[in-house]
């Protein structure tokens, strides 16, 4: 065998190896890779055993202020007040003095960048008003999106016993925050952040150097070793992978290089078959970034396509027609006569199609039976695509489902 060929032997040898050498000498390594598009595990050594996750915990704590934007109770530039508490948390930190405040939109970076925990502690403060209600806050949240093993006991990941999560839940985690909150996700490619003349680098080094890596998140304590969670779009393919427990961060980013390198080749290419990840709750005002996502492929339907039936008939809506419609308006066909209700006005068909499964998810008893339909109109010389339900035998009947689903956080109205 020729030198060249056994090195290269030597380094595919090493490479396969390695997945399995670097779970069986370190007891605090767990890992997993994900196909984002199939749902298959592609991967998984201790993925669903008790780890910490240090500053993996900031990715849920951007999770619940991206709710607070979406939701208009924060914008981007809105200035959150810094208490003596916060800011004496322990590095790694933006040495933020008591009393002042940091903007929404420099807090994200901070944490996506600086990993920074009195930045952490000031989110979880204006949002919980004490750190620990935001803790409870954050496992609901956990809950509400699969991740059935993980506790937040803080907002940062610094060293408590009880915040305890696993590879696999971080991995969903991982997910859910594209699916729900695409626009704000892409924080997370930030390779840089500049607050107050002093320039922070994104302790994420692959990202710039491994293809198709956009995110999203490392960790460090004692307790934990060295985490990562990793976002790669490569190819047609999307994996979420995380690494837990590596002895340095080095290793622990040469261990992901190797994860990605292995499987995200076995991953599927063309349409995401999964149903989204937090997608129970979607209300109206998403749905301009749902439909946008959409539009780029992100996003699916959750009903069949057998399921959806596209009504006939396209109008043109007045000058002053509110988007999710009246009684008044609608142009009835064979297939909708009768009490139905809309639950949003959005413009693409997919994404009319999304809300619908969404609503479907969340509102079986209610909808059981009922014609989900698309309905295209033009408001405004825009084409709006509304995403209704019909079937109810009465007003009564539409009206319960309507104050059902807005208890779920969606827009609902009852028309016939």
């Amino acid at each position: 065998m020729g030198k060249a060929i056994f090195a290269a032997f030597l380094i595919s040898l090493t490479a396969s190896l390695s997945v399995t050498t670097t779970a069986n000498a370190n007891a605090k390594y767990a890992g997993i890779v994900i196909d984002v598009k199939s749902g298959k595990t592609l991967y998984a050594d201790n993925a669903d055993n008790l780890r910490y996750p240090a500053s993996l915990t900031k990715i849920m704590t951007l999770y619940m202020l991206f709710g607070e934007l979406e939701a208009g109770r924060v914008s981007l530039n809105t200035r959150m007040k810094v208490s003596k508490r916060a800011s004496g948390q322990a590095p790694s930190k933006l040495a933020l003095k008591p009393g002042s405040t940091i903007r929404v939109k420099d807090a994200i970076s901070a944490l996506v960048t600086k990993s920074a925990n009195d930045v952490a502690v000031v989110i979880a403060e204006h949002i919980g008003k004490t750190e620990s209600k935001f803790a409870i806050k954050m496992t609901k949240a956990a809950r509400d999106i699969g991740m059935k093993k993980t506790t937040f006991k803080n907002a940062s990941g610094l060293p408590n016993g009880g915040q305890r999560t696993t590879a696999r839940d971080m991995a969903r985690l991982g997910m859910a925050i594209q699916d729900r909150y695409p626009t704000y996700y892409k924080y997370f490619s930030t390779r840089s952040f500049s607050y107050k003349g002093k320039k922070y680098r994104n302790h994420n080094r692959l990202l710039g150097t491994v293809k198709g890596v956009d995110g999203i998140k490392t960790g460090y304590i004692r307790a934990s070793g060295f985490n990562l969670v990793t976002s790669v779009k490569r190819d047609g393919r999307h994996i979420v992978a995380v690494v837990m427990g590596g002895r340095t961060g080095r290793s622990r980013d040469a261990h992901m290089k190797n994860l990605i390198g292995r499987f995200l080749k076995s991953a599927t290419t063309g349409r995401r078959v999964t149903p989204l990840l937090a997608s129970r709750k979607v209300p109206l005002p998403r749905a301009r970034a749902v439909a946008a996502a959409a539009a780029e492929g992100n996003l699916i339907p959750q009903i069949r396509p057998d399921e959806i039936v596209t009504a006939s008939v396209t109008r043109t809506a007045s000058a002053d027609e509110p988007e999710i419609g009246s009684a008044d308006d609608y142009s009835k066909t064979d297939i909708t006569d009768g009490w139905q209700i809309q639950i949003g006005a959005v413009p693409s068909e997919e994404a009319a199609n999304i809300l619908l499964g969404n609503a479907m998810n969340v509102g079986t008893s209610y909808l059981r039976g009922k014609v989900a339909f698309t309905e295209p109109v033009i408001s405004r010389g825009q084409t709006l695509h509304r995403a209704r339900f019909a079937g109810f035998t009465n007003k009564n009947a539409a009206r319960k489902a309507c104050n059902y689903l807005e208890a779920k956080d969606f827009a609902c109205l009852a028309l016939r």
